[in-house]
C-alpha cells in the first residue's frame, strides 16, 4: 500500500507529528491525575 505521492507523506508526517506532541503532553498530564486519584483513594 505505498503511495508515491509526495502530499500525501507531508499530510501522514504533519499528522504523526501532532499526534506525538500531543502524547508528549497528555501522558504525563494522565500519569499526574492517576497520581491524584490513587492518593486521594489510599
Amino acid at each position: 500500500m505505498s503511495n508515491p505521492h509526495p502530499h500525501d507523506m507531508k499530510a501522514a508526517r504533519s499528522m504523526y507529528d501532532s499526534f506525538i506532541g500531543t502524547l508528549k503532553w497528555s501522558v504525563p498530564l494522565l500519569a499526574v491525575i492517576a497520581l491524584i486519584i490513587v492518593i486521594i483513594i489510599a
